[in-house]
Order: C-alpha cells, then sequence, then structure tokens
C-alpha cells in the first residue's frame, strides 16, 4: 500500500523549497503527498521579497478536512510564520492522534532571509517540538532554538547542540551540519540514548535552495514506508546527497543565488 504524507509548510512559487519541494520528494519515494498551505511567499532562487500568512483557522480548518477524510502516515512539518499557526497546528495534530511527525523548524531561509515571526521559536518549544517524532533543524535554528551564541565547529559540538535541543522535551534532534567548513557534511542524531553520526561528502554546488525541506519531507516519506528513524535518516542523507550532485543538470535560476536540487535524480 502506498504511504500518504502530509506536508504542513510554506509556498515556494520557484518550485525548489516549501510545499512544492516537500511534493517532490514524497513521489520521487513513493508516497502519495498532500498539502497544507501555511504561508504564501514570493520568492526565487534570489531570495524572499515577500510573505502573505493565511488566518490561523484556515490552516487548521484544512488539517481537519485531511485528517476526517485520508489516513497520514506521516507529516512533515515546514514554515509556520506566526506563533497563533503553531499553536493551531500543534493543537489539531494532538486532536487527530497525528504520527510520525518530522519538524523542519524554518526560521532562515538558504538566502540568508528571516522567516516567521519572533514569537514562532517560543511557541515551537511550547507547542511542536514534544510532538516532534524528530526535530531537524540546520545549525543557525539549531543556535537559535538553543539560545546559543557559539557557532559549531565540529560534530562534537552538533551533538551538544542536540543534546541541548533535546532537553526541549524533544524525542529526537537532528542538527544538520551543512553550515560548517570542510569536506564532509556530517549530520547528528541524538534520540536521548544514543548519538548517530550521518556524514557524506560535500557536494561543490550552489545548487542548496530547499535542501533542509527536502530533507526533512525524505525523512517523513521513509517513515511512513515502515523504517525506523534512524535508517530514515540514513536513507534521506543519501536521497538529498543524489539530488545535490545531479543538481546541474537542472537549468531554474539566474545563477545569481541558489538554484535546487534535483528531486527526481532517482529515477
Amino acid at each position: 500500500m502506498i504511504p500518504n504524507v502530509l506536508s504542513i509548510a510554506g509556498s515556494d512559487p520557484s518550485g525548489g523549497a516549501g510545499i512544492q519541494a516537500d511534493l517532490k520528494t514524497f513521489g520521487a519515494l513513493g508516497c502519495y503527498g498532500m498539502a497544507v498551505i501555511t504561508a504564501l511567499t514570493a520568492q526565487n532562487t534570489q531570495g524572499v521579497s515577500g510573505v502573505h500568512v493565511p488566518p490561523a483557522a484556515f490552516a487548521a480548518a484544512q488539517i481537519d478536512s485531511i485528517f476526517a477524510d485520508v489516513r497520514v502516515d506521516a507529516v512533515k512539518i515546514g514554515m509556520l510564520a506566526s506563533g497563533e499557526i503553531v499553536e493551531a497546528v500543534a493543537s489539531r495534530l494532538r486532536a487527530h492522534h497525528a504520527r510520525n511527525i518530522v519538524l523542519d523548524p524554518v526560521l532562515v531561509a538558504t538566502s540568508g532571509d528571516s522567516l516567521g515571526a519572533p514569537d514562532v521559536v517560543d511557541a515551537m518549544k511550547r507547542h511542536l517540538i514534544p510532538l516532534a517524532e524528530v526535530v531537524t533543524p540546520n545549525v543557525p535554528e539549531a543556535m537559535r532554538l538553543a539560545d546559543s551564541h557559539e557557532d559549531p565547529a565540529d560534530a562534537e559540538a552538533l551533538e551538544a547542540l542536540a543534546r541541548t535541543l533535546h532537553g526541549l522535551r524533544a524525542r529526537a534532534v537532528l542538527v544538520k551540519g551543512g553550515h560548517l567548513a570542510g569536506d564532509l557534511a556530517p549530520d547528528v542524531l541524538f534520540d536521548g540514548a544514543r548519538v548517530s553520526t550521518f556524514t557524506a561528502a560535500r557536494i561543490d554546488t550552489r545548487n542548496t535552495h530547499g535542501t533542509g525541506c527536502t530533507l526533512s519531507s525524505a525523512i517523513a516519506a521513509h517513515l511512513a514506508r515502515g523504517l525506523t528513524l534512524r535508517d530514515a535518516v540514513a536513507a534521506a542523507k543519501a536521497y538529498l546527497t543524489g539530488a545535490l550532485a545531479a543538481s546541474s543538470e537542472l537549468s531554474v535560476g539566474s545563477g545569481a543565488g541558489h538554484g535546487p536540487v534535483h528531486h527526481f535524480h532517482n529515477l
């Protein structure tokens, strides 16, 4: 049976990140994708120029409509633009006993643009992080959630961040090391009992738009297919590495920004 996976995130009209990247990833990994749109953005490979946020009640209504009719095997959560939306999403997922929730705390875009109101971080800590099977911040997002001001330099520092975030009642935390210097890109997973490091060779490319969305969506897809969390992370990391390596096959954007990864490289 084909798994059903729901993305709750913002829309990227250029197709490289957000809902569009999530749906591509779900399809590439053999899942049926669904989407609850929490924000409309005006963006391209060079940056975000505008954000329109629908009412939180409408996000809640979208979630209710899905769960009233469709079996949901996993949920990926991306951009939530306000604390009110965070609370609404958490409330509805809790009410519907949602499982296999992957929280990608989208706070900063690849371009460096800030995403989300100031109250989002506190709302995530209180309402969403305890619901998630795994939280998948990149380094800037992990530092913001942990209220840390010291840039991590290696995998050991990523582990320290993961342990700090686990203290926020997270079941498991995957801190992504793409922002670190060096030839390798380590991601560190801590589930409260065990530390696992997933390392891949760094791909020399500017086509990194939507990498966080893609990785978290791939983890959700593999959890929906029945993999354990560690196996899901390993498979998702391999999928993203392949998508980065094949990104030169695409011709999207002017080249002045960050192009998308190739979501269908495996087909």
